[in-house]
């Protein structure tokens, strides 16, 4: 009997899921990955450690969505170029359409203790990980271009989104009511 620690992982069963999600319904399914040495990607196209891949049928051939890796093909400019992508590197899955997606615990950092200044050793990072952003959705438009958010779940129970026009605050108050009359709005007849 295998217990819990020995299980495999749930992310990749959940990265099909949401694919065949996506797929069945008409959406494009984007994965965003966080780039080390063992991500195979484009580097060209990788920004702030991050890539976001368009891993739907019409945009990639031989798509293998392994409980390891991501392998496929697909053409960046025009050109051929094989990508494979451990499973563990990637940090969210969502379609393009309207954001709608999960996203992962991003893996911890691998820095050797002799690249990141200190002499002691590195330190483990909190249990609940670093604070996240929202993931920009990189086809778009350009960094500067705050209105091309993609929202992701991020709670353990799948009730909690991040959204980047609210600062990210653990005590949300509850949005006011216009000011004004306090009156419910209505509709005018117009002749």
């Amino acid at each position: 009997m295998i217990n819990a620690l020995e299980s495999s992982s749930t992310r990749p069963y959940l990265i099909r899921a949401l694919y065949e999600w996506c797929t069945d319904n008409g959406f494009t399914p984007y994965v965003a990955v966080q780039v080390d040495d063992t991500v195979q990607v484009p580097r060209e196209y990788v920004k702030n450690g991050e890539i976001v891949l368009n891993i739907s049928f019409d945009a990639t051939s031989s798509l293998k969505l392994g409980n390891d890796f991501i392998e496929f093909k697909a053409r960046f400019a025009g050109t051929a170029r094989e990508i494979s992508v451990p499973v563990g590197r990637v940090i969210a899955i969502y379609a393009r359409e309207n954001g709608q997606g999960m996203a992962f615990p991003a893996p911890a950092p691998s820095v050797p203790a002799e690249q990141d200044g200190s002499d002691g050793p590195v330190s483990a990072p909190s249990p609940q990980g670093p604070a996240r952003m929202p993931l920009r959705d990189a086809s778009r438009g350009t960094e500067g271009d705050a209105g091309k958010i993609v929202h992701l779940v991020t709670g353990e129970d799948g009730d909690e989104t991040v959204d980047a026009s609210s600062p990210v605050d653990p005590v949300d108050e509850p949005p006011r009511p216009p000011a004004g009359g306090g009156t419910r709005p209505s509709l005018k007849r117009i002749k």
